[in-house]
């Protein structure tokens, strides 16, 4: 019995280390998806590219990077980030939500977003 237990007791341990990984990344997937979204709706409506990375760092966390860019009538909102916690030390995973939105307003676009190249706003400080 003692035999048994010490050869299935490691691959049970490796099992749950996989699958609090998997939802640690799943996740932080969510949570990118969250504020992509939200911040392509923001932009969307008017706002400038700065208040975009606040409402993006509020939603998905300060350690983001974030890049808008337009088209002229689409604009887009790209959140990139790692996974935390002890695995996402261990393997960097880097995941990576975009979301568009189509301009409310004539001229918004080219308001909001400096240049037709995305703008990285960056990580948060």
């Amino acid at each position: 019995m003692t035999a048994e237990f010490a050869v299935t007791l490691p691959a049970v341990v490796l099992l749950l280390g996989l699958l609090l990984a998997g939802s640690a990344a799943g996740l932080t997937q969510l949570r990118l998806e969250e504020a992509a979204r939200a911040g392509a709706r923001a932009l969307a409506r008017g706002e400038n590219a700065a208040a975009v990375g606040g409402i993006v760092r509020q939603l998905a966390g300060d350690s983001v990077l974030t890049a808008v860019a337009s088209d002229g009538v689409w604009l887009s909102v790209k959140v990139s980030g790692t996974v935390s916690g002890a695995v996402g030390t261990l393997v960097p995973w880097t995941l990576t939500a975009t979301a568009w939105a189509r301009s409310e307003s004539p001229g918004a676009a080219e308001a909001s977003v400096p240049g037709t190249a995305p703008y990285v706003l960056g990580r948060g400080a």
